[in-house]
């Protein structure tokens, strides 16, 4: 069977079963037709048996390394959050420890932190009890947990607010793995929970994935060489050239795609006049374990994450990567078992 009469029995069969899940496996339209291959329940990897999950949206995971969840945040959580960023822009609130970037297209003169219209994204909101409580949403966690197990931790939050290009291309984001800056295991009890806070689609900057890239190895990160410049910590796979594979998820308010931290997914430029915004975690299960990423690809992310969160902390240069994800990682559900 080929990929798109695959892609469209699954729908065909998602249609059938009716109710909230038949909605729920991903967004559309897409640019290309993606796999659901047949996967037993017993060679299951990437999910956990919980119920949530039907077998069909199991399937999809397993084969694809993403699903999207329609309409699972509601609008006025998506305000709240949207309030509080503003107000975060507009300095009236600081949680410590919050790291506000800006584009790299603004310069260090013209730049003001106070205008929302000149923050790319912010990070380590654990400290903000607004904007943190995304990462305690009943409804979020409900699925979370098909990934993760029950004892469920925050570790990595974000804002971004992805604005329009300067002409530079620099509101791109390089093809890249997550788990290149993580240096917690196992791999496949990490997700990250990523909401779209309005409509976004390719024109705007949205997500593109390469399916099936979960199942491969970590790959080399680094800078990529772009002539307009790149974003602080954009780090991207080196000498990637199967941009053919990409398929472009387009989400409306409140969607929300659950990805594996070894899928490759980027973004491309923000092609509109406003601003394209979305707020996300990364979690893992409770009883993860840290590694020494010395020797390793992730060495050279490293030192550069020390600087950012050591300059956010006051914290001395001695700290290692995995002080850095001990002290903003914030248990969300169940017991704190280990990490």
């Amino acid at each position: 069977m080929s990929q798109s009469h695959a892609a469209t029995r699954l729908r065909t069969v998602l249609a059938h079963l009716g109710g909230p899940r038949a909605k729920a496996v991903l967004a559309h339209p897409i640019s290309k037709s993606i796999s659901s291959a047949n996967v037993h329940p017993q060679q299951f990897q990437y999910t956990l048996d919980n119920n949530v999950l039907s077998l069909e949206q199991r399937k999809f995971y397993e084969e694809n390394g993403f699903l999207v969840i329609k309409n699972l945040v509601s609008s006025a959580d998506i305000q709240r959050f949207q309030n509080e960023f503003e107000k975060i822009c507009r300095q009236e609130v600081k949680p410590p420890g919050l790291n506000i970037m800006r584009d790299v297209a603004i310069s260090k003169s013209e730049y003001d932190p106070r205008n929302e219209n000149m923050v790319y994204k912010i990070q380590h909101f654990q400290e903000d009890k607004e904007l943190f409580r995304y990462c305690t949403l009943p409804e979020l966690l409900k699925y979370v947990e098909c990934f993760t197990g029950p004892n469920i931790l925050a570790m990595h939050t974000m804002v971004i607010n992805k604005p329009p290009d300067s002409g530079k291309k620099s509101s791109r984001h390089p093809l890249h793995q997550d788990l290149h800056y993580f240096p917690f295991r196992p791999i496949d009890r990490i997700v990250c929970a990523w909401t779209a806070m309005e409509h976004i689609d390719r024109n705007n900057g949205g997500l593109c994935v390469i399916p099936g890239t979960h199942k491969g190895p970590l790959q080399p990160h680094d800078y990529p060489q772009w002539e307009g410049g790149v974003n602080i910590m954009f780090h991207g796979i080196q000498n990637f050239k199967d941009y053919d594979a990409r398929v472009h998820i387009e989400l409306e308010k409140g969607d929300t795609v659950f990805f594996h931290p070894l899928l490759i997914h980027g973004s491309g430029r923000n092609q509109t006049k406003g601003f394209r915004k979305a707020i996300s975690c990364h979690f893992t299960c409770a009883d993860s374990y840290y590694i020494d990423v010395k020797g390793t690809t992730q060495e050279n992310i490293e030192k550069e994450l020390k600087g950012i969160i050591t300059e956010g902390y006051e914290l001395d240069d001695s700290i290692t990567l995995k002080d850095i994800w001990k002290f903003q990682a914030r248990l969300v559900k169940g017991e704190r078992t280990n990490l």
